[in-house]
């Protein structure tokens, strides 16, 4: 398609003017990203928030989890088959048009719950499955092509420090969701819907945020820029003479799907290995998340103070990802590995504090604040060592390579349905055990690529 057709490379332009042009497009393409991405994450997991006001329209919660199943599979296998898609496209287009279609799909939930409604319920669950596999589906676009321009306007003796700040996009997205929920109803459901204020979420949790949305991405396609050669720029690694060692003038070139996937990833070991480590990074991560209420609950802790706990440990995460990157950049020297193993040893100390104190609220908090602390950073982490360990133009097909595998092995079958199982049949001992010993799965992984790291850099 012509809309997503890469730019060509202008002449090169040199001199003072080039060097400020540089600096200016720089910080520009920086924020249409940071904005861009933060905008998926208006439009990702809004249904999560829409299902209690959907079991009183006559929907049960076997059903509603069905549909909601449907996000996290599509977006895991998105991030990995529309990465090597946006490897081939324009970025500047490509996250944009990304956003409008997941905007456009989360606005249409509005049908099957108001137009359908539960005297069709086979049809409703049906077409609400469709559009959230569709949400999750078209958010898969967001990570690869900002990933693709974070690499070619950032080297990699700075890219840690930049994607441990842009990474923090999707805690500003994702914190404005339930504010813009709770406005969206109150400015707007009475337009709509009169008297009938059971329905007045729909807007709230649907249209208002699809709204803004379309504005962000349009907002990200004024802003984004697809690589500085594009603009007439030299690469970024000979404009910082910052050079990693397996660096080629090959990097710059569009490469074939064949070439992505089986010359520069597939057969990519070391890849496979941080995808692995992922993996178990995410079970750790949601296997706490998503757990701490139940988890704490059953211990006899009321739900107020729980939520408290489950605030604590997103909110810690923002400092947690700016340290983390900017000490893989400053101190060691843009390796990865070694950063992500000392703050996984850390992430399972804080689990074993946790599980010894669960009937104390005061050292859970202060626990759950230590896991989400130094949890966030691996996560970003091993997205930017994906990057760092492919050639520019393969990098989102790699980094999608171990989103995958952090989604739908790390999450969807190890922390959703592993540890409820094995809490269930054995009791929350048991799931202890398990993260810790995920935790140092992913330190071994991690590992196996601290020799080729060391040679790269």
């Amino acid at each position: 398609m012509n809309l997503l057709k890469q730019p060509a490379y202008k002449p090169e332009q040199t001199g003072p003017e080039a060097d400020a042009k540089y600096k200016r497009l720089r910080l520009q393409v920086f924020i249409g990203a940071f904005v861009g991405y933060a905008g998926f994450y208006l439009v990702r997991k809004n249904f999560s928030m829409a299902m209690p006001a959907l079991e009183p329209l006559g929907f049960v919660k076997t059903e509603l989890g069905i549909v909601l199943s449907m996000n996290a599979i599509a977006y895991a296998l998105s991030k990995f088959l529309m990465g090597s898609v946006s490897d081939r496209s324009n970025a500047r287009a490509f996250l944009p048009l990304g956003l409008i279609l997941t905007a456009i799909s989360m606005a249409f939930m509005i049908v099957p719950i108001q137009f359908i409604g539960a005297e069709h319920k086979t049809l409703a669950i049906v077409v609400m499955a469709v559009l959230n596999f569709l949400v999750g589906w078209f958010n898969g676009m967001g990570w690869p092509p900002c990933g693709r321009v974070m690499t070619h306007w950032f080297s990699v003796g700075e890219r840690g420090t930049m994607m441990s700040i842009w990474n923090c996009a999707h805690n500003v997205g994702g914190a404005l969701v339930g504010p813009m929920a709770t406005y969206g109803a109150a400015w707007f459901g009475s337009w709509f819907y009169g008297a009938h204020t059971e329905l007045y979420f729909l807007i709230g949790t649907f249209a208002f945020p699809a709204a803004v949305a379309l504005f962000v991405a349009l907002f990200a396609f004024v802003m984004l820029r697809d690589t500085p050669q594009s603009c007439g720029l030299p690469s970024v690694e000979k404009w910082r003479n910052d050079y990693p060692k397996k660096y080629s003038e090959k990097q710059e070139e569009t490469l074939s799907t064949k070439e992505i996937f089986f010359k520069y990833v597939l057969s990519n070991k070391f890849l496979w290995f941080i995808a692995l480590a992922n993996a178990f990074v995410y079970m750790v991560r949601y296997g706490c998340l998503d757990w701490a209420p139940t988890i704490l609950t059953d211990k006899g802790i009321d739900l107020k103070s729980a939520g408290w706990a489950y605030f604590a440990y997103e909110f810690a995460a923002i400092p947690g990802t700016l340290i983390c990157g900017w000490v893989s950049d400053k101190f060691f020297k843009g390796k990865r590995a070694l950063p992500c193993m000392i703050f996984m040893a850390l992430v399972a100390v804080f689990i074993g504090l946790y599980w010894v104190f669960i009937d104390n609220l005061t050292v859970v908090i202060i626990a759950l604040i230590g896991i989400g602390f130094f949890i966030y950073g691996p996560v970003m982490l091993i997205g930017v060592q994906a990057l760092d360990l492919a050639p520019k133009n393969a990098s989102g097909t790699a980094a999608g390579l171990t989103g995958f595998f952090g989604y739908f092995f790390g999450t969807a079958i190890l922390a959703n349905i592993v540890i409820g199982a094995v809490a269930q049949s054995a009791g929350w001992n048991w799931t202890f055990g398990l993260l810790i010993a995920a935790c140092f799965l992913a330190i071994f992984f991690m590992g196996l690529t601290l020799k080729e790291e060391s040679y790269r850099r």
